[in-house]
């Protein structure tokens, strides 16, 4: 089975204090969670290794949200309330990038995929490995 190349994505906060890389490839598989935070804040997940995920600047704007178990880490600017990534319950070692806050230019497509987040403990095992690439 051949491996789907990886390409630099860019994207950021509205206000653009914060700002990210990460390599994933084109054509994007995204997971919509209707879980009771990605669905309030309309949050769309490309789970990347924690390797392919790089911070380029904002750090200083990021203030962190944790709720439930607290394992999910959930930084948001500061300045504009945006949350354009975060640490995932599901990943701790990786990333959750929202694909609607990536620049225009480098997604070819997107495939959008369901999750039931509301019930999290008893459906995230049958998805567990198609997360990461």
């Amino acid at each position: 089975m051949p491996t789907e190349s990886l390409l630099t994505h860019r994207g950021g906060c509205h206000c653009g204090r914060v700002r990210f890389e990460v390599l994933a490839p084109a054509r994007i598989r995204a997971w919509e969670c209707n879980c009771s935070i990605c669905s309030k804040a309309g949050y769309l997940h490309l789970i990347v290794r924690a390797e392919h995920f790089k911070l380029l600047s904002g750090r200083d704007a990021l203030t962190t949200y944790t709720f439930n178990t607290g394992t999910a880490q959930h930084p948001f600017c500061s300045v504009c309330g945006i949350k354009s990534f975060y640490v995932p319950r599901s990943h701790p070692d990786g990333f959750s990038v929202n694909v609607r806050c990536l620049d225009p230019g480098t997604v070819e497509d997107m495939t959008v995929t369901p999750f039931d987040g509301q019930d999290w403990e008893r459906n995230y095992p049958a998805v567990r490995g198609q997360f990461f690439r």
